[in-house]
């Protein structure tokens, strides 16, 4: 099954209102012509308006960093998924690795996330991964299952239509470090046959998953080459609009 690679940007804590705003017009211009890869962008909160407005016009989609579980409320400093429409998202992160290590969120929250974005009608890029520790004691693969279980517990086989898994081995993001090709199809390998145990094979051929973990222009290709790895959410080289068309370029089925 033919699957359409999709690239993030993550951006993270990072930009200014001018910067998100001159960053994104460069990654739609460099782009804007890009049909064989869906490409989108995770600006921060405060930016999200201003980045919406920039890319209008572009088919680069607009995503949010996180987003809460209640509809509204009494929930100071968070963000709901009718916000996050309203600023012009169709995407969401929900369990990047800083959000469940750095902010200390569980996996129940994760599936709260999960089911209130897909819920609202927005799509989800659901992240996933070990820990350096976990994956010397041999315990990558079973933390991938236990974090893809539980963040997809509740949602249909339909359902998954509107999400993307992100393989992110937590050791290697901001690091430097990159899982090889072979160990990272590996990991997409086993992610794939835990989805076609929890759906169906035909839901897991059909779904999409990315790896995260200091992606560049410079190893993009060499990953993407495998069979079950279907783009990247990237981190520090979306911020460089030249570096991260370089990774979209590198996705494109050639």
């Amino acid at each position: 099954m033919q699957r359409i690679p999709i690239v993030g940007g993550n951006w993270k804590m990072n930009t200014t209102r001018a910067t998100a705003a001159a960053l994104a017009r460069a990654v739609a211009a460099a782009n804007g012509t890009q049909d064989a890869v869906q490409v989108a962008v995770f600006p921060p909160f405060p930016y999200l308006i201003e980045v919406a407005s920039a890319l209008r016009g572009s088919p680069i989609m607009l995503g949010a960093q996180d987003v809460y579980f209640e509809p509204d409320g009494a929930f100071t400093g968070e963000i709901s998924t009718s916000m996050l429409r309203d600023c012009g998202c169709n995407w969401v992160l929900v369990g990047h690795s800083e959000r469940r290590h750095v902010i200390g969120e569980c996996d129940d929250l994760v599936n709260r996330k999960v089911l209130a974005a897909v819920g609202a009608g927005l799509n989800v890029i659901l992240c996933i991964g070990e820990t350096k520790g976990q994956r010397e004691a041999g315990e990558a693969d079973a933390v991938n299952e236990r974090q893809l279980r539980a963040g997809l517990r509740g949602v249909s086989a339909a359902q998954m239509k509107s999400i993307v898994i992100a393989y992110e081995p937590v050791w290697a993001i901001g690091t430097g470090l990159t899982a090889t090709p072979e160990d990272a199809q590996a990991a997409h390998k086993a992610a794939r046959a835990v989805l076609a145990g929890l759906f169906d094979p035909s839901t897991a051929q059909a779904t999409r998953i990315q790896y995260g973990g200091s992606m560049k222009p410079g190893n993009a290709a060499n990953l993407m080459t495998m069979p079950d790895i279907d783009g990247g959410l990237i981190g520090g080289a979306s911020l460089n609009a030249a570096d991260f068309s370089a990774i979209v370029q590198a996705a494109a089925p050639h």
